[in-house]
């Protein structure tokens, strides 16, 4: 079923590139209105003006979401703004691509603030609002990593793993509200998160799938039913992982340079 976006109010973290950037303009593109969060003020006014080309009354907001703390008046102000969020979509994410024997505890905490405690506190701004409406859409875009564990990934993989059973426990929570929830799982995406400082780099070399094809996918995903959605469809990787998690361990690990 496809989604119709005309005139939903969207709210979409990490927007100013990679997935967050290419949703951006296809919901726009469908005469939604989004609004944009993310750190890079240049890289966001672009997005924001091919927004804007087909749904004018789009708007952005420069914030450092490892700022937890300033999430909340982020939140309502976007609210206000809009009248309403109809759809947040928690998208933004850092990578770690580190050993978990190198790995400081504070680069886990940082990680963590971005892709688990941002969505959280979000989240539980708009999530009042939303059910004393009686409708809205919480959307989660966590990771395959969210579901198995990729090595040399173990701060990322917290995250995600974290954000896949908030989502989870949360759609239980508020099943029936009129407030719905959605996980997103993509596969390998070819974004800028593959090229970051601090991270060494990726063992995995294999194929990723271009951005704007992740998005149409979730795009599409909003229209529909289901709670869980891989983007392209790599459940079949989780499901061998389930069935052994023993073989899965040892056959990662052996990814490793010798």
């Amino acid at each position: 079923m496809a989604y119709a976006a005309a005139g939903k109010r969207v709210l979409i973290t990490g927007a100013s590139s990679g997935l967050g950037a290419a949703l951006a303009r296809q919901l726009a593109g469908q005469e939604a209105v989004v609004g944009l969060i993310a750190r890079r003020r240049d890289r966001l006014r672009e997005v924001l003006a091919d927004c804007q080309r087909t749904s004018p009354g789009s708007a952005m907001w420069v914030a450092d979401l490892a700022d937890t703390s300033a999430l909340r008046e982020l939140a309502l102000r976007a609210w206000d703004v809009f009248g309403g969020i109809d759809v947040l979509i928690n998208n933004a994410a850092i990578p770690k691509r580190r050993p978990v024997t190198a790995l400081d505890p504070s680069e886990v905490e940082d990680v963590m603030r971005v892709n688990f405690f941002a969505p959280m506190r979000l989240t539980l701004v708009l999530l009042p609002r939303m059910l004393a409406r009686g409708s809205g859409m919480i959307v989660n875009v966590s990771s395959v990593g969210g579901r198995l564990g990729i090595i040399h990934e173990t701060a990322y993989c917290a995250s995600k793993f974290a954000l896949c059973g908030w989502s989870e426990a949360m759609a239980v929570d508020l099943h029936g509200s009129g407030v719905s929830v959605k996980l997103i799982e993509p596969g390998p995406v070819d974004t800028e998160i593959w090229d970051q400082p601090g991270s060494e780099e990726p063992l995995y070399q294999g194929p990723k799938v271009a951005a704007d094809v992740v998005a149409e996918g979730i795009v599409e995903a909003l229209g529909g039913d289901k709670f869980e959605h891989y983007v392209p469809d790599m459940k079949a990787v989780v499901d061998v992982k389930n069935a052994d998690i023993d073989t899965f361990i040892a056959g990662v690990a052996g990814m490793a340079p010798r």
